[in-house]
């Protein structure tokens, strides 16, 4: 039977005074799913009532706690010296209330014999009859970079007869490191924490169950945490179906640069578990050059034991994804190569790549819907279509193989010349597919059916957050009145200053929210031969939109 990955939250307490409030806060992490408190004591140390607040901290403790001083040298917040901290400890191992554990770091254990001598007394202290025994976490942490001796480190730690559980936490450099950790853990020789830290870490993080992490931190709220990355207890157990992962269980997850805003992860592993697949969708970061994307998606295909199964890809690696599954000599769908651009991964179980673009059903769909028209009658529309990235293509591609006329818009004029020139060529050859156009900014004014931003401009986190694509070609005196349907592919937040300036002129909008919706739901059937729950998907959006 595999064994279960716990839960802990840190609690810094900094003060004998934050007592009763500390423990109110573990009462709730406890009554939000964790199964461990870490007491952060880093302020205790040099407080007068530091071991009496460290004692009523233990004893009250609603559940099973770490207790950890953490020096600023590794990382924490205790800037005095060891003789203080070893205080702190003796103090609780002489009282009748004891810790689960006591981590302490190998350099600190490391560095004198008469700090060892005075750390073993403070775990094994013989004057009481104790129903828990203090066990001894030794742990080693980089908030830079992953340490170069980080195996041989490990090995120290491995060899102190003293020591239970060995910790082990480094800032990753790319989502590879994670895979560093999970090897480590799969062929650890005692019981073991590796965690990764920032925003490439927190596959470590979830994924610990299935690599058999001993344990995984997760804070009570945002804002709470001991270390970057750190996920709250709520999007560990709610957002990730952390206590459904298994040894089995399949990965996915949404690449871009950046991709924190995503809804992704909280639609699709809602719908896995509505469905009973077995897999968990994660964010994954990775920086927009190709060679980033080639290494990172071929080192968790390579990695057999992630059973990574597929991704969704979005900015600003759609092109990217075309050309990795080219290069793999994966198959894609004809519309993914006729657009030059995908937005879909999918891995066989023996690491075969295909690869499909579900954007481009989804705008037809979502348009179509929203106008109440039928596909073909998109070819009598006159439509423009902001940007020349990857949903841009989708959209062109789409449109055209419809038959309608397109003329794109960007901020670089060349690009978007480019992009004309190359479906022109492909339209040649494939008969009666629409003419596409490069435009300029003042014929934004002369009035579209239908106005597309593909563009990231409006999107929650990105460079532009709060700004027009309209503005971004170099034309905020757009055409827009009831004519007129503006259509933003930003789906978060779904009213973005675009749909909101176009409503206010009286133009018919359709939010991002249709689409996303739409190509999640195609998404969801390549990977899991299940029809989606579309309306889960919807309530979900709606919740927070």
């Amino acid at each position: 039977m595999q064994a279960m990955t716990l839960i802990a939250t840190p609690i810094f307490v900094g003060s004998r005074a934050e007592v009763s409030v500390s423990l109110e806060r573990a009462r709730e992490a406890a009554g939000s799913g964790a199964n461990m408190i870490e007491w952060r004591v880093d302020g205790l140390a040099e407080d007068p009532d530091g071991a009496q607040a460290l004692i009523e901290l233990v004893a009250g403790s609603p559940l099973p706690c770490i207790v950890t001083c953490r020096p600023t040298w590794e990382g924490g917040r205790y800037g005095g010296d060891e003789a203080q901290r070893i205080s702190l400890f003796e103090a609780l191992a002489s009282s009748a209330h004891q810790a689960k554990y006591l981590d302490i770091e190998l350099a600190a254990w490391e560095r004198s014999a008469n700090f060892r001598q005075k750390a073993q007394l403070a775990i094994d202290h013989p004057r009481q009859v104790r129903a828990i025994e203090t066990g001894l976490i030794l742990s080693t942490h980089d908030f830079e970079k992953r340490p170069r001796d980080l195996l041989q480190r490990i090995e120290r730690m491995v060899n102190v007869s003293a020591s239970v559980v060995i910790k082990v936490a480094w800032m990753a450099r790319s989502l590879r490191d994670n895979l560093e950790a999970f090897d480590l853990l799969r062929e650890r020789r005692k019981p073991m924490i590796a965690l990764c830290m920032g925003r490439f870490g927190l596959m470590s993080r979830v994924l610990a169950p299935k690599f058999g992490g001993m344990i995984t931190f997760a804070s009570e709220t945002a804002g709470g945490e001991s270390a970057p990355g750190q996920p709250t207890i709520t999007e560990l157990r709610k957002r990730y179906r952390f206590d459904s992962i298994r040894r089995r269980t399949k990965v996915y997850g949404v690449i871009g640069w950046p991709v924190e805003q995503s809804r992704g992860p909280e639609v699709h592993n809602a719908g896995f578990e509505a469905a009973g697949h077995d897999g968990v969708y994660l964010p994954m970061p990775i920086p927009p050059e190709y060679e980033h994307f080639k290494a990172t998606v071929g080192a968790m295909i390579d990695h057999r034991r992630l059973d990574f199964r597929g991704a969704s890809v979005t900015l600003p690696h759609k092109e990217n994804l075309l050309r990795f599954v080219l290069e793999c000599g994966g198959r894609t769908d004809g519309m993914s190569e006729r657009i030059g651009a995908a937005n879909t991964l999918m891995v066989g179980s023996a690491g075969a790549t295909a690869c499909s673009n579900t954007d481009c059903p989804a705008i037809v769909d979502s348009l179509c819907t929203a106008m109440s028209i039928d596909a073909k009658d998109l070819a009598e529309l006159r439509i423009a279509v902001l940007g020349a990235g990857g949903v841009a293509r989708a959209a062109i591609g789409a449109l055209t193989e419809l038959g309608a006329p397109v003329v794109v818009f960007n901020r670089t004029k060349y690009k978007a010349q480019a992009l004309a020139e190359e479906f022109n060529r492909r339209g040649s050859r494939n008969g009666d597919w629409g003419e596409v156009h490069a435009g300029r900014a003042e014929q934004l004014r002369d009035g579209f059916h239908v106005i597309i931003n593909c563009t990231p401009v409006g999107m929650a986190g990105g460079s532009d957050p709060d700004g027009s694509p309209l503005e971004a070609v170099g034309q905020s005196d757009a055409l827009m009145d009831d004519r007129v349907t503006v259509f933003d592919t930003v789906y978060e937040p779904a009213r973005t200053r675009l749909i909101e300036e176009a409503a206010v002129r009286g133009a018919r909008v359709v939010t991002g929210v249709e689409m996303f919706i739409n190509q999640a739901a195609r998404q969801f059937v390549l990977w899991t031969g299940k029809d989606a729950p579309v309306e889960l998907f919807r309530e979900m959006l709606d919740e927070r939109g």
